[in-house]
């Protein structure tokens, strides 16, 4: 990931937009549906639920959330792409769904085109856990039981292949030089489920939707994918300090089909804004391990725009394929 950039636009100084009066007056005029192109249960889903209860509660419409998972993220984003540009339909998903998959599927859709931003709801890092049947509880030691497997451990692809799960777990092995086979899945709640129940052994997911896990105990946490430890767990080793410049997580982005008008595109950020900024809130997300974005719609609009060539570059270094 572009870190520089993404730090830079995560401390970003926040500037509440100017609405044109018409726009808060008549938008919304009917419910508000944000799809959320996975199962329920996961990061982009659990957040989505957050936000669009307070959206309800301050602007009195109704905010349905839609779970359409399928095709890596793809099918629901698909289906945004080529809905009514009026601010009615959204989609919240893990922005690296977006900029990943034009380096690995024919998209129906163009990610930088097809879209306009809304808001950088937030980021959370990828946390590396493990069943509790691995013998393993660092870094070294996984790495050293991946190993002596051969091939053998599985390895759970939240979101299906492609996703940014996908593609953290394949760096993951092979900057270490090992192997293990993916089992893809829809959506990061059923991939933690078997995770549980130890039917898979390991994988990367947003923090979000697994540090609870971890905190109840049914799952051993390994590492985290941020450049620094996290607060809540400072005895955790990142990533990183195995693997120099490791930087993998959830990047949760909110979006409308392109041509919403601006002045919608900018109530929507400015309300996500108001929100992420409520003490309940910050302490709700903190709690989750996420940090809210400062970034405005044209600061999300970079971000895709340097990385959809950054992921295609790692993509094409790495040789990795759906295959």
């Amino acid at each position: 990931m572009n870190k520089s950039f993404l730090f830079a636009a995560l401390t970003a100084v926040l500037i509440t937009p100017m609405v044109p009066a018409w726009a808060q007056a008549t938008y919304p005029t009917k419910p508000i549906k944000i799809v959320v192109p996975f199962p329920a249960g996961g990061t982009s889903d659990v957040l989505a639920r957050i936000f669009g209860q307070k959206i309800t509660e301050s602007w009195g419409q109704a905010v349905v959330v839609e779970n359409r998972p399928g095709s890596s993220g793809n099918l629901g984003a698909d289906a945004v792409a080529k809905s009514a540009a009026d601010g009615h339909t959204l989609v919240l998903m893990d922005v690296g769904n977006l900029v990943i998959s034009p380096a690995l599927f024919k998209l129906p859709f163009n990610a930088e085109k097809d879209f306009a931003p809304v808001a950088m709801v937030a980021y959370s890092p990828h946390l590396l856990a493990v069943s509790t049947k691995v013998p393993a509880n660092t870094p070294a030691e996984l790495v050293a039981y991946a190993k002596s497997q051969k091939g053998k451990l599985n390895y759970a692809v939240a979101a299906g292949m492609g996703s940014a799960s996908h593609l953290a777990g394949v760096m993951y092995a092979q900057r270490n030089g090992f192997e293990w086979g993916y089992v893809p899945y829809k959506g990061g709640a059923q991939a933690i489920t078997d995770l549980i129940g130890g039917q898979v052994d390991v994988m990367f997911n947003g923090m979000v939707a697994t540090y609870p896990h971890v905190k109840a105990g049914k799952i051993k946490l390994i590492a985290i994918s941020s450049t620094k430890r996290n607060a809540q767990m400072p005895e955790t080793p990142t990533v990183s300090e195995s693997l120099p410049g490791f930087l993998t997580g959830s990047f949760q982005g909110l979006l409308a089909p392109a041509g919403t008008p601006k002045a919608v595109i900018d109530k929507l950020h400015a309300e996500i804004q108001r929100i992420a900024a409520l003490p309940e809130i910050k302490e709700r997300l903190t709690a989750l391990g996420a940090e809210p974005s400062g970034m405005t719609p044209d600061q999300f609009a970079q971000w895709m725009r340097s990385e959809i060539p950054a992921m295609a570059k790692i993509v094409k270094d790495e040789k990795i394929t759906l295959e």
